[in-house]
């Protein structure tokens, strides 16, 4: 990742593609800096705001836009017309489809969609196109049914996925990123 000067305190990594009207602000005081990583596809009049941190290998659509000091994880696919609340954190190998927009958290390896936006399943082709084993899928795809879709409130949910399903970094990853989670999960 290279540095595109200090004045401006905004990073931009390698093979980045930077569309029409795109809008990419510095950082502030508060953060210093917003950050661009390597791979990342800004499609037309995308904007991410300032003291943002987009991960690598991330697309954002024609229109999709991040309020200030929004994080993405690596591998997020943003759709066409997305907005981001500012300080909400999306999390990696995440979709939220075209035209939505997040408010809350968006947990890792899951499809977002809908007013509000909710969990519509996990991003089965994109971890299938990054080697993720049937296997890991099916423990991804049961830790969200278990947090989305069960009887148990959040809490219980969570809990019963830190208890009784074997701790891969997917499932590790999963628990950390609803832990530390500021604004509420989606």
């Amino acid at each position: 990742m290279k540095y595109s000067g200090e004045e401006t305190h905004t990073f931009i990594g390698d093979n980045v593609s930077i569309r029409e009207s795109v809008t990419i602000n510095r950082g502030t005081i508060a953060f210093g800096k917003t950050i661009i990583g390597d791979n990342v596809l800004l499609m037309a009049c995308a904007h991410v705001a300032h003291d943002c941190m987009v991960g690598n290998n991330t697309i954002m659509a024609n229109l999709a836009t991040l309020g200030g000091h929004v994080e993405l994880g690596e591998w997020v696919n943003l759709g066409g017309g997305v907005m981001i609340h500012q300080f909400t954190k999306v999390g990696s190998q995440s979709f939220i489809g075209g035209g939505f927009r997040a408010v809350q958290d968006v947990p890792p390896f899951i499809i977002a969609a809908g007013e509000p936006l909710k969990f519509s399943g996990i991003n089965k082709i994109g971890l299938k196109r990054r080697g993720f084993s049937d296997e890991e899928r099916g423990l991804i795809k049961k830790a969200y049914r278990t947090y989305f879709m069960s009887k148990l409130n959040r809490k219980e949910a969570l809990f019963k996925i830190k208890s009784d399903f074997p701790q891969s970094d997917q499932i590790k990853a999963i628990i950390k990123f609803i832990e530390s989670s500021e604004r509420g999960i989606i």
